[in-house]
């Protein structure tokens, strides 16, 4: 069987020029780990070492030279990988020694940097090409009325190199802006420095591995120090730092330049001469910005290189609660659709019940003088009898005060007679009065329910003696307290009352009862009524109809009076119904016995 799983794995010494913990080449070579292990199809044993003489220029590289030629006496290197200009020169300098036929590829080193003229054919480099004008440009750009450039770079050999070709980029700038370095300062006085200068001062931060007091630094932490004190924007070359409290622009890219360096090196270990491999330096990558350090010195977006990049932006409340937002306010105004809908209708519905229950009292007024006029013949003879009565004892009395002497006691007498018959007429009328009164609102009332019964029986009794029924009456001897209004049931059991005396008509005379009985229920918290009759009873297919509107038996029913029993009734939380006892018709209903509170 063959395959990755049992090939050799490519063995490579990765060598840092400060150590593994040292900005910008603890990027470079992290970046690089990463894009080496994903581009190579083969296996990789890494190795990696530091060297010392790049912070401490008098250390010996004697015994670090006798290091790693013990170390790889018996492990064969594939490739040796150089990170920054200290590892590239010790690299060459003792390539014979150690790796006289070792492929290296050189890398994370400026093309300034770099001896090509000494390069073998197993040397490949791939550099960075760092425009120090572009940056002073940007800073310039971003803020013209700057005055003042401070430069913070260190006092190593490698710094000290880097502050001549800085000093030469920056030349062309020296008419607008003066520059103030920092190289011969220890990291203390910097930071001193730094903390006080003028508000329209910039700084540039080039590079920091040691300072003039020979303190060794990493840049990465030397810059958070920095930036924590300075006043002003902080600008630097570097992508390393980038998000770190530098402002951005033309940046050196790290990504770009550890892909390059990675593929380089997969095609040395793949069989290819390095010498014949050649790259181009990398340059600046678009302008970035750190939207964050954009904000805190006031520097506006329209003042940016056009293509520029901001990044760190901070999200807006829409930006970082949008679809929270969107479905809040997508809830709310359904939310307010269905409240309006629900008020639109509820006020809808009022109105109708409001329509509703006009028309339901017009029809009980209506259904009212229906039956007051069906009584109307035996409300008449009743009313004839005392006004009939009250004629008489008149025209009595006028005759004795004739007399000489008038009979005083009779004439008194009569005199009584005449003011009981007038309170019967009076009755009779107030009855009939309360019949048809159409109020507008419903008249709540607590009250004694065989009260209204007695009230019903004294305007139908004339009507049941001129239909030759005999009209009998079962009260209970408590009271039957409830509330509703009184005209309401007297009108249900009127109805109730008039249809069982219709029921009897085809009887004959003497078998002609209608009997209305009331009585309490207390399990159930109920008052009852039941009126009977003695005619034929309801047809058994009827019974389920007889409350349905319109539906009547009679030649001249309108069909309206049960169903507006049922409605008064329903209203007032009771139940009303029929049923068939001894093949005689029986209504009954029930209300909710109330509780009067003594005021």
């Amino acid at each position: 069987m063959t395959g990755e799983a049992f090939s050799e794995p490519k063995r490579v010494l990765l060598l840092h020029s400060f150590g593994r913990d040292f900005a910008p080449w603890s990027e470079y070579a992290r970046t690089f780990r990463d894009e080496l292990n994903q581009q190579s199809p083969d296996p990789i044993d890494l190795y990696e070492a530091s060297l010392a003489t790049a912070r401490f220029p008098d250390e010996e590289e004697g015994p670090f030279v006798e290091y790693l030629r013990v170390l790889f006496a018996k492990r064969r290197l594939d490739l040796v990988v150089a990170i920054g200009s200290p590892a590239v020169g010790f690299i060459q300098r003792h390539r014979q020694e150690l790796f006289p036929s070792i492929p290296a590829v050189y890398t994370g080193v400026e093309r300034r940097r770099v001896s090509y003229a000494t390069l073998t054919a197993s040397d490949a480099v791939v550099a960075i090409n760092n425009d120090f004008a572009a940056v002073v440009e940007n800073i310039l750009h971003l803020l013209p009325e700057t005055p003042d450039i401070v430069v913070v770079i260190g006092n190593s050999p490698i710094e000290k190199f880097w502050t001549e070709q800085l000093r030469i980029a920056f030349r062309p700038f020296e008419k607008r802006v003066k520059f103030t370095w920092f190289n011969d300062l220890s990291f203390e006085e910097m930071l001193k420095r730094a903390a006080t200068l003028p508000r329209r001062s910039a700084i540039f931060f080039a590079l920091l591995s040691v300072d003039a007091a020979g303190v060794p630094h990493e840049a990465g932490k030397a810059l958070d120090r920095l930036c924590a004190v300075a006043d002003v924007p902080v600008f630097s070359e570097s992508s390393v730092f980038f998000g770190r409290g530098i402002v951005g622009g033309p940046l050196n890219s790290i990504t770009a330049l550890s892909r390059e360096a990675a593929s380089v090196s997969v095609r040395i270990m793949g069989g290819e001469s390095p010498g014949s491999i050649k790259t181009t330096p990398i340059g600046f990558s678009a302008p970035r910005y750190d939207w964050r350090e954009l904000q805190r010195w006031n520097i506006s977006e329209n003042q940016l290189p056009v293509g520029s990049e901001v990044v760190f932006r901070v999200p807006g409340m829409w930006e970082q609660y949008r679809s929270q937002v969107t479905v809040g306010l997508a809830v709310l105004l359904l939310q307010a659709v269905v409240i309006s809908w629900l008020l639109f209708e509820r006020s809808r519905r009022r109105k109708a019940e409001e329509e509703a229950g006009l028309r339901r009292r017009e029809v009980v007024r209506l259904n009212r003088v229906v039956t007051a006029n069906v009584l109307s013949s035996s409300i008449a003879h009743e009313l004839n009898q005392p006004l009939g009565a009250i004629l008489s004892n008149t025209e009595a009395a006028q005759i004795l005060l004739k007399s000489n002497p008038p009979d005083l006691t009779q004439i008194g007498d009569i005199l009584g007679d005449i003011v009981r018959d007038e309170q019967r007429a009076s009755e009779i009328i107030v009855g009939l009065r309360n019949l048809l009164n159409n109020r507008n609102e419903t008249d709540l009332q607590y009250f004694d329910l065989n009260d209204t019964v007695q009230e019903v029986v004294r305007i139908v009794a004339p009507e049941a003696a001129r239909r030759k029924i005999a009209l009998t009456t079962e009260c209970t001897p408590d009271a039957l307290p409830v509330r509703s209004d009184p005209i309401h049931l007297q009108q249900v059991m009127l109805n109730l009352a008039m249809n069982g005396m219709d029921a009897m008509e085809g009887c004959e005379a003497g078998t002609r009862n209608l009997k209305i009985r009331t009585q309490q229920n207390p399990e159930s918290g109920t008052v009852e009524v039941t009126v009977a009759d003695s005619g034929k009873g309801i047809p058994e297919e009827n019974l389920t109809s007889i409350f349905d509107a319109f539906f009547t038996t009679k030649p001249q029913g309108t069909g309206l009076g049960l169903p507006i029993a049922r409605t008064i009734i329903q209203t007032y939380g009771g139940t009303i119904w029929a049923e068939n006892r001894d093949r005689s018709a029986v209504f009954s209903f029930r209300l909710p016995l109330a509780k009067v509170v003594a005021g």
